[in-house]
């Protein structure tokens, strides 16, 4: 059986990889991602892979072509965030499903798993459980629940259309595993959370909204049901969920570590406006639609997950979410960008030198620090600048490249910094904040369009962006010839030259997409059909 898995690099897709690679039906997996996953660690190894952007209309003729020879297609890929971008979640999450489906009747695929959600469904007010006939009209003010319960529309469309392909959708509720420790963190409760803290000191009494529950599964669990939909050939909806419901005081007594009672109770009134404020000031990534979503979402009866595909969760809820807290705590991810840890640097595994390494008598340490300083400087602001690139282009074709050239660079940041730690020489104090101003003030020129993103920006961005990595891999090569005074293998400058020329091809890839329109009125740089 070969499983095509869109969306293969997340929470559920990473645990779907690993529950396929382990299930005897299963003879080959093709993985599909917008950003590719690192292909040599687990469970991603276990994937052939290709990149595809399901937001754009074209995209079905290429999904069709990567379908071509499938059995099954499990359609898990779905973006939570820019919230602000609406159009651009609408694109991915529902015309994407549309373009997903399209793709697979058209290339004969005839076992198909949708990842729907808890939060397509109307709201309750009450704890009664509810099966997969409760209505799926979404909850008003979430943009996630709005969203999942359009894609229950399309999905609905589909079957009616195509009533010879067995359609699985699954409704889970909140997904938890340790390796989406750090990915949690960043999509819902942002950099300042002090999550580093879990693991060595807990709160004694934690805030919870009144009225809040919800249910929990462990990602593993999900995964297995994934797998048994596709190889039963399931139609039909599936809640799937652990046995636990989570009320505010249980929540409170896990995060709290505390088995007496641990919860402050909040009204909901004054902190959805609180929730919103944060958000709006960019304080917190998660929006107040997702209160909403904790308060109205509906209990689930799993009954015909277990009776149809013969599921029931291995984890409780609870577990899944102490394992989540400690992962946070840690930092945990995997060797995807979505499940990135919190400190990643691809280069980790090449040893450094031991802290105040000593340079030998005959290498000038004022020069060299100096020039290794500048060079951090200067990859301190061409790492602002291109992860503003990115999030400003999130909407266009090229942002793939655009991620992968600003995930690099983050890492490499990381990288030289502690190399410069290591040799004893302290971090720039001038320098660096100047040429982040500088980067800053660069990104204000309006390119004769105050106030909306110009044709022109994207085509210049991208020079300046290759001007940049271009000195950075000179300096790699001047470095790379005192890989052993520094007390580094040669090797590791070779990684990162080659690092540099796989940059610049990617960044070569944007301009050679932007600078035909750049110039020409009535033709769109953000278009996804051009």
């Amino acid at each position: 059986m070969r499983v095509v898995v869109v969306g293969a690099t997340g929470n559920a897709g990473s645990a779907v990889l690993e529950e396929l690679s382990i299930r005897t039906e299963v003879t080959s997996i093709l993985g599909l991602a917008r950003r590719l996953p690192d292909a040599e660690v687990e469970p991603f190894c276990h994937a052939e892979w290709d990149s595809v952007d399901i937001q754009s209309p074209d995209s079905t003729a290429t999904l069709a072509e990567l379908f071509s020879g499938a059995d099954a297609v499990i359609h898990l890929a779905w973006l939570i965030q820019p919230n602000s971008q609406r159009e651009l979640l609408r694109r991915v999450n529902v015309n994407g499903t549309e373009h997903v489906l399209k793709a697979a009747a058209e290339a004969g695929v005839r076992r198909i798993a949708v990842a729907s959600s808890v939060g397509a469904y109307s709201p309750v007010d009450d704890d009664h459980p509810r099966d997969e006939s409760w209505g799926t009209e979404g909850i008003a003010g979430s943009h996630y629940s709005e969203d999942k319960a359009a894609q229950e529309r399309v999905m609905d469309a589909f079957e009616a259309a195509h009533p010879e392909i067995a359609l699985a959708r699954l409704r889970p509720g909140l997904i938890f595993q340790a390796a989406a420790g750090s990915e949690i963190q960043r999509y819902f409760l942002g950099k300042l959370a002090p999550v580093q803290l879990l693991n060595t000191v807990r709160p004694p009494m934690v805030p919870m909204p009144n009225g809040i529950r919800v249910q929990a599964v462990h990602a593993r669990d999900v995964a297995r049901a994934y797998a048994e939909a596709i190889i039963r050939g399931a139609r039909g909806a599936f809640n799937i969920a652990s046995d636990d419901v989570l009320t505010g005081e249980a929540l409170a007594s896990i995060i709290s570590g505390r088995s007496g009672k641990a919860s402050i109770s909040v009204p909901f009134s004054p902190l959805k406006p609180l929730v919103k404020s944060a958000h709006r000031a960019r304080l917190l990534p998660t929006d107040e639609g997702w209160l909403e979503m904790a308060r109205h979402s509906p209990i689930m009866d799993t009954s015909r997950a277990r009776s149809t595909l013969g599921w029931s969760p291995e984890l409780s809820g609870a577990d899944a979410l102490n394992e989540l807290l400690e992962a946070m705590g840690e930092g945990e991810g995997r060797g995807s960008i979505p499940l990135r840890p919190r400190s990643e640097s691809s280069l980790t595994e090449h040893p450094l030198p031991a802290q105040n390494h000593q340079l030998p008598p005959g290498i000038d340490t004022g020069l060299l620090r100096s020039y290794m300083a500048d060079h951090l400087a200067g990859a301190t602001a061409g790492l602002k600048r291109i992860q503003a690139m990115a999030a400003a282009f999130e909407d266009t074709p090229v942002y793939p490249q655009l991620s992968q050239v600003a995930e690099a660079i983050g890492s490499e940041h990381q990288w030289l910094s502690r190399l410069i730690q290591s040799q004893g020489f302290p971090r720039p104090a001038v320098a660096a904040p100047a040429l982040w101003v500088g980067e800053r003030l660069s990104r204000a020129k309006p390119y004769a369009r105050p106030l909306k993103r110009s044709p022109a920006a994207l085509v210049l961005e991208t020079e300046l962006m290759l001007g940049a990595v271009t000195a950075k891999r000179q300096g790699w090569e001047v470095l790379s010839d005192y890989a052993e005074e520094l007390g580094v293998d040669r090797s590791v400058f070779d990684q990162l030259i080659e690092a540099a020329d796989d940059q610049r091809e990617h960044l070569d890839q944007v301009h050679a997409y932007a600078r035909p329109k750049v110039f020409r009125r009535g033709r769109s740089t953000f278009s996804l059909e051009e």
